[in-house]
């Protein structure tokens, strides 16, 4: 199996969401958004320059973290290089 070596222009962690990828996000994908590394991404698009990060430990009424859209600059990369099998 071949691993991805470039990251989509958008990707959710939403299973729901059609920009949702499992195997990317078990692999691992970090985000930094204005130069500064992000933990709390739940969505980014690097094109459009926003990401949507999670408030808290607040949910909404489907049980779904809130979120707030923050635009600025983008850049996603992979944690850890793939493991050889």
């Amino acid at each position: 199996m071949t691993e991805p070596t470039t990251l989509p222009d958008r990707l959710s962690s939403d299973p729901s969401s059609p920009y949702y990828n499992e195997e990317l996000l078990t692999r691992g994908v970090g985000v930094r958004f204005k130069g500064v590394e992000k933990n709390n991404v739940e969505e980014y698009c690097i094109s459009e320059g926003w990401v949507r990060v999670s408030v808290g430990k607040a949910k909404d009424r489907a049980g779904n973290p809130m979120t707030v859209k923050l635009k600025g600059a983008v850049e996603a990369y992979l944690r850890d290089p793939p493991a050889d099998d």
